[in-house]
């Protein structure tokens, strides 16, 4: 089953259980995300993507120098391990994880979540990656992607029983929009995914077909 179908299904029972005045502030935050033009400030395709070091899971640094050492990388941003459609879009990435590396390309993923909390994301989706944590998400600033939750949406989530400040750290509510890039060993973006819905993500697919058209 693709991840479209994957994140679809999802969001459908979600519907279901999710309370309407709950759902209006939650359609109102991507209302604002879209019209604060985002996804169009973000880096694009024939761009370099700026530079970063960032501790994994395991708290080792990680540079996206080091990640294109042997060849190119895909640079996944998700929101946390507490995202239900998160851990979707991770758990597909290390299903065509042996392709991506078959074809010479390293796969990192970051989000704002400390590092023991993506120790335990990674542990708990059995990923085989590197898991970067972008503290605060400032790496996630520095690039345009990423966004303060509104006091609204706080309220609900800590409804839901989500308590970002136990992932992120104390006063820490600035996520990533999901974002997807494939960059060349040169740092140029050869690939670029970035949306404003936390419910749609690229597909694997199209990140197999953009490292198959290196070097073309």
């Amino acid at each position: 089953m693709s991840l479209k179908k994957q994140l679809a299904e999802t969001k459908a029972q979600s519907g279901q259980v999710i309370p309407q005045d709950a759902r209006k502030v939650m359609d109102a935050e991507l209302d604002r995300l879209v019209k604060a033009g985002l996804a169009q400030q973000a880096p694009k395709q024939g761009e370099q993507l700026p530079t970063f070091t960032l501790p994994n899971q395991n708290d080792t640094h990680k540079s996206l120098e080091e990640l294109l050492k042997n060849g190119p990388a895909v640079i996944v941003f998700y929101r946390g391990g507490w995202c239900p459609y998160c851990n979707l879009e991770l758990r597909a990435y290390q299903e065509v994880l042996d392709e991506i590396q078959d074809r010479g390309a390293t796969l990192a993923a970051i989000s704002p979540e400390l590092p023991d909390s993506s120790l335990s994301t990674s542990e708990r989706n059995g990923l085989a990656f590197e898991v970067l944590s972008d503290t605060d998400s400032r790496y996630a600033r520095e690039i345009g992607i990423a966004f303060t939750l509104s006091d609204e949406l706080r309220e609900v989530y800590g409804k839901f029983g989500l308590e970002l400040e136990k992932h992120n750290g104390p006063g820490r509510f600035t996520l990533p929009l999901p974002s997807t890039f494939v960059v060349d060993t040169d740092g140029t973006i050869a690939y670029a995914f970035v949306d404003p819905d936390y419910t749609v993500r690229a597909e694997p697919a199209d990140v197999l077909d953009a490292l198959d058209h290196l070097g073309r």
